[in-house]
C-alpha cells in the first residue's frame, strides 16, 4: 500500500492512500491545483482518483470538494451527518450531488482492491470518522480531529501498518497564545484536538513491532512547532517493548503546507 499526506494543518488537509491498482483521497481541505501538485510525487492528478473520502465538514477538510466535483466524476465517501454538512456549505457551489455516496460512521467499503472502514471520533462536527484502508495484509490509518479518544479508537488503529495520527497543539503555547478564550476552550476540549502529549499517548497505545511509518499530523500553526511534536512523542514512546530507536517505527512531522513523503508497505 501508499500513503502520502498531501497537506496537513489547521489551513488545510488532504491525504493520498492508494495500491498499484486502485487510488484514493482523503479529504480536499486545500486547492486543487494544491492536491494536483502533491499528487506529482506520485505520478498522479485528481483524474486518476478512484474515490474520494471525508472526514467530517469543516473546511479544512473539504475546501475543495466543490471544484474537484464539478470538474471530475469521482464518488465522494461521507457518514450521513458530513454530507448534511456538505450541503450546507455555500462555499462549496453547486455540484452534482448524486455524486455523495453516504455511509454510516461504523462502515466498510470495497474500492477496488482496498477496504475502506470508518469509526466514529470525538469533534465538533455532525458525525466525523477517521479511516483505516486495508489491502493486501497491510493497513493504513489517518486519525486527526478528535478531543479524546478511547479503546474503540485503539482498537480501531491497532495493528496498522502505517498511521498519521494528530497532534495538533502545545498545551502551554495555546494557553499564552493569541485565541479568544472559547476558541482555547473548544480545542482543549473533548471535541477538540489532540494535543501533543495525547497524541503521544495514543501512539503508544497502538504501537507495535511491525509499524513502520508514523506521520504526526495537523499541527496547528500558531499553537505548535514540529520539533516540539516530535520531540514530545519521542520521549513518550522512549522505553516501549518494541524498539528502542524511533526511526523504526518511521516516526516523521507531516508537512503543513506540501506534500510528505509518498511511501510504501
Amino acid at each position: 500500500m501508499k500513503l502520502m499526506t498531501i497537506a496537513s494543518g489547521s489551513s488545510g488537509n488532504s491525504t493520498f492512500v492508494g495500491t498499484d491498482k486502485t487510488s484514493l483521497l482523503l479529504d480536499t481541505g486545500i486547492s486543487l491545483k494544491g492536491i494536483n501538485n502533491g499528487l506529482l510525487n506520485a505520478d498522479l492528478s485528481v483524474k486518476d482518483i478512484d474515490a474520494i473520502f471525508i472526514t467530517h465538514e469543516h473546511i479544512d477538510h473539504i475546501k475543495s470538494l466543490g471544484v474537484i466535483a464539478r470538474k471530475y466524476d469521482i464518488p465522494i465517501y461521507a457518514t450521513y451527518g458530513t454530507i448534511d454538512g456538505i450541503l450546507t456549505t455555500r462555499s462549496l457551489g453547486q455540484f452534482d450531488y448524486n455524486l455523495l455516496k453516504p455511509i454510516k460512521n461504523d462502515s466498510t467499503t470495497i474500492i477496488g482492491d482496498i477496504v475502506v472502514n470508518t469509526c466514529p471520533i470525538s469533534h465538533d462536527a455532525n458525525d466525523p470518522v477517521c479511516y483505516n484502508f486495508l489491502s493486501n495484509g497491510k493497513k493504513v490509518s489517518v486519525a486527526t480531529d478528535m478531543g479524546v479518544y478511547d479503546n474503540m479508537t485503539i482498537d480501531f488503529l491497532s495493528e496498522s501498518d502505517a498511521a498519521v495520527i494528530e497532534t495538533n497543539h502545545d498545551i502551554r503555547m495555546l494557553e499564552a497564545g493569541p485565541y479568544p478564550y472559547p476558541v482555547k476552550k473548544r480545542i482543549m476540549g473533548d471535541r477538540g484536538h489532540l494535543c501533543n502529549e495525547d497524541g503521544a499517548k495514543l501512539i503508544r497505545d497502538i504501537l507495535s513491532d511491525h509499524i513502520k511509518y508514523i506521520a504526526l499530523g495537523h499541527l496547528s500553526d500558531k499553537n505548535n512547532y514540529a520539533e516540539l511534536a516530535f520531540e514530545t512523542v519521542k520521549n513518550e514512546l522512549e522505553d516501549n517493548p518494541f524498539s528502542d530507536d524511533v526511526r523504526d517505527f518511521g516516526l516523521c512531522v507531516a508537512p503543513r503546507y506540501e506534500a510528505g513523503e509518498l511511501i510504501e508497505i
